[in-house]
């Protein structure tokens, strides 16, 4: 009887033990969303390095810079940009107040012409009627209005919804660790800034991307920028090292990226002289997401990539096998 008694005795106690040292491990975990390996491990690894006074690798918190893409490595790029769709939906929009754009070149052949298949000078012409000759606030307003609204037809969630669970991770890791952390992408600068801070925690004035220039003038005796056509600043492949060294100053020491545009960003990390790190999201993981590469011009992943990341050390990122969740599950469960 005693025997059993101090067996039973001996079984809650391991129990007790070995369940609060998984709760312990998964508290202290700071990317619980990643599964164990070489990709989560080399993230924690580098923060820990350049955090800790009395390693060599040690970088003081001013220069602890950190550069992200947006689309494709924050949240989803397929089948077509946000920014694409938001497009076309505001272009909806104001075709009904000009019906006469029905019949008028070029929207009447952009009209008839599948979203895929609009030509870099469609979209221009489309961008230059939904955006221009507003206030910035308007602007941002009317972005704002419609990421309140707008669903992914796949996924049946708003798109402020389909962000990356681990990637949110990271950068609260990297905050949480002093980190100045930047969005750097392709994407429309204001588009980006009217919901990162809600959405990233990352505010506006560390968001950097293409943009058209503004025009400062006057509304009812009261100064206003109003936005322009003409391009100002394209922040896609080596025009982000561009942008960075003309908004940051400095050069990164960590980078995340997910396809060609973004190779740049990470060579110009990858040349900082201090310890650094570089990554890219591959998105190969068809069930909870999308699996695309070399045959998407969205997001595109070439083998000539492949071959660069391998050969400069660059870490790549598999959804399917490093990250137990894609998106919040909160995000996907209401």
């Amino acid at each position: 009887m005693r025997n059993d008694l101090f067996i039973k005795r001996f079984v809650l106690v391991c129990a007790i033990f070995f369940s609060t040292f998984a709760y312990s491990a998964e508290i202290n975990d700071p990317l619980p969303s990643w599964n164990n390996g070489i990709n989560k491990q080399s993230i924690i690894e580098f923060v820990q390095s350049v955090t800790d006074k009395k390693s060599k690798d040690y970088v003081q918190a001013k220069d602890r810079i950190a550069t992200i893409d947006n689309d494709g490595t924050l949240w989803v790029e397929q089948p077509l940009y946000t920014q694409v769709v938001f497009i076309q939906d505001r272009f909806k929009e104001l075709l009904q107040s000009h019906p006469e754009w029905k019949q008028q070149e070029p929207f009447k052949s952009i009209l008839k012409t599948p979203a895929k298949q609009l030509s870099k000078k469609d979209m221009e012409t489309l961008f230059a009627v939904t955006s221009s000759k507003m206030t910035v606030e308007e602007f941002n307003n009317t972005i704002k209005k419609w990421l309140r609204a707008a669903v992914n037809p796949h996924f049946k969630r708003h798109y402020t919804e389909l962000v990356y669970q681990p990637m949110l991770e990271v950068i609260n890791y990297l905050q949480a660790n002093q980190f100045i952390v930047y969005i750097v992408s392709g994407g429309g600068q204001d588009f980006m800034r009217a919901f990162s801070e809600d959405v990233y925690h990352i505010p506006s004035e560390h968001v950097i991307g293409s943009t058209t220039t503004t025009q400062y003038t006057y509304q009812n005796n009261k100064p206003v920028l109003i936005k322009t056509v003409k391009p100002l600043f394209v922040s896609n492949y080596a025009g982000k090292p561009e942008a960075i060294d003309l908004f940051i100053g400095k050069k990164p020491i960590i980078a995340f990226g997910n396809s060609t545009g973004d190779q740049q960003m990470l060579e110009w990390t990858q040349s900082n002289s201090g310890k650094h790190l570089m990554l890219l999201v591959h998105h190969d993981d068809a069930k909870r997401e999308y699996a695309y590469d070399t045959q998407s011009k969205v997001g595109t992943f070439p083998a000539s990539l492949f071959k660069e990341a391998e050969k400069n050390n660059w870490h790549i990122i598999s959804m399917k096998n490093d990250w137990k969740v894609v998106f919040p599950i909160s995000n996907m469960q209401h």
